[in-house]
């Protein structure tokens, strides 16, 4: 009667507080450069070593520049940040994939790609957007930077154990219609904070239907509507992405892990928390058009107008709207945008970059519009090379850059100016979050590349033969 999220988190627990938290056991931590450095003060302070450094993998992505990356950083503040990564993996130990190295990469991206990221592992990271390695069937959430002090000092970290929810999705997506879309439907149902509190678990045909790729995106997403992370049990399309990775076991090894992931489903008799239903027909392409995730729409519906959201809210839906420049009860078909992003731990996989040329294949870039293509890893970007998606790009009018988290947020140099439209396949689209004043409209990768050559916000099925 045990859901998936207990038997991993059960076989994690170390011990449990009486009226107090539960001490959990670590499989895998990752590092990056934002919310480490003070975790590593705190060794130094306290004279402790990492407990088990072989279990933590660290790389810069969020301060990465997507240009010149073999040369020095110009930001004094990103410098400061990601050298001082580097020094503390080299004090303290730890596997480091640097810039330029051929590891390196965003962090959600690679762990999944390498193989670093397996089923029935729990896995943290001083990153809200860890949940995306819950795709594999792991319990993987962000923590905050004591916490990674924690986790490195003991390989456990201290954790209230959250209810559960299943979020099923029936039925097949139809066309044009991406995990992204899948995700941005579902946050905007349950709004940005329907699912505090929960451990959420996607199932049904909709989510077995997607390629491993598009359930990292789905579970990417799951923080945005409040959730502590997002899971799918893992099935025969886990085992054949994971099968002959780097660090994917090997020979009988594989047998005996695959024998094992096997059992890590909800029971059938399980009792969830809460179930939330909904129905892949009802879902077309979305995108965003307020100042968090949870204002999406269908693509060819309308801005709601402030008397349809309750009206506690009412003042800061005007806000959001003024903010970015929109009128309620107005289309955003037809719109010009002026940057397009595509990339991000969100999309910045192979399939999302194939995705994109698919629609620019033939075509030439809008003249008005800027495009950043930006892998999410120089494995991502070798891919894109070997299959001559980079030639479709280049043809088209594309610049590809280098991997890095890139236009999610402001922390490099990929900024969108003050009062321009960008439409991002990223997570967020707060206020000032790619760039003071900034206006980012959320879509998939399908709905980017439609306004890439269009330079209006356009419906991509439209365009698909």
């Amino acid at each position: 009667m045990n859901t998936l999220f207990d038997k991993i988190w059960d076989a994690h627990v170390v011990q449990t507080v009486a009226d107090g938290p539960t001490q959990l056991y670590i499989d895998r931590l990752y590092c990056h450069e934002v919310t480490s450095p003070q975790a590593f003060a705190g060794l130094r302070r306290r004279q402790l070593r990492v407990f088990r450094p072989d279990q933590v993998f660290c790389m810069p992505d969020h301060n990465t520049p997507t240009h010149d990356q073999d040369k020095p950083i110009e930001d004094p503040v990103s410098r400061t940040q990601v050298d001082t990564l580097e020094k503390n993996a080299a004090e303290f130990g730890l596997t480091h994939f640097g810039m330029m190295h051929p590891k390196n990469g965003i962090i959600h991206v690679v762990g999944p790609e390498r193989g670093l990221t397996l089923p029935g592992m729990t896995i943290v990271c001083g990153d809200s957007h860890t949940s995306t390695h819950g795709a594999m069937g792991a319990v993987a959430f962000g923590i905050g930077t004591s916490e990674v002090e924690m986790a490195l000092a003991s390989q456990c970290i201290l954790q209230q154990k959250p209810k559960t929810m299943r979020i099923t999705i029936d039925g097949r997506p139809g066309p044009g219609v991406t995990a992204k879309d899948l995700a941005l439907y579902v946050i905007a149902r349950m709004t940005t904070g329907g699912a505090t509190g929960y451990f959420v678990e996607y199932a049904g045909e909709a989510v077995r239907s997607l390629s491993m790729e598009g359930r990292l995106t789905l579970c990417n997403l799951s923080i945005e509507m409040g959730a502590r992370g997002g899971m799918i049990a893992p099935d025969d399309v886990t085992f054949a992405y994971i099968r002959d990775r780097e660090y994917a076991p090997k020979g009988d090894d594989w047998d005996r892990a695959v024998a094992h992931w096997r059992t890590l489903r909800s029971d059938d008799d399980a009792v969830f928390d809460r179930e939330i239903r909904f129905d892949a027909a009802d879902i077309e392409p979305m995108i965003t058009y307020g100042t968090n995730p949870g204002m999406g729409m269908g693509i060819t519906q309308t801005i709601p107008t402030a008397e349809s959201v309750p009206e506690s809210s009412r003042a800061s839906y005007r806000r959001s709207l003024d903010y970015m420049g929109l009128t309620a009860g107005s289309q955003l078909l037809g719109m010009p945008v002026d940057y397009v992003f595509c990339g991000s731990c969100t999309n910045g996989r192979i399939e999302d970059f194939r995705a994109f040329a698919s629609l620019v294949k033939g075509k030439r870039k809008a003249p008005g519009v800027t495009a950043w293509l930006v892998p999410g890893s120089w494995m991502v970007d070798a891919q894109i090379r070997r299959e001559g998606l980079d030639k479709i790009f280049t043809d088209a009018g594309f610049e590809l850059r280098q991997p890095g988290c890139s236009a999610c947020l402001a922390m490099n140099d990929d900024k969108i100016p003050s009062g321009k439209y960008a439409i991002s396949t990223s997570n967020r689209n707060f206020e000032g979050r790619q760039g003071p004043g900034a206006r980012t409209l959320l879509a998939g990768p399908l709905v980017a590349a439609a306004a890439a050559v269009t330079g209006v916000v356009t419906d991509p099925r439209s365009m698909m033969g």
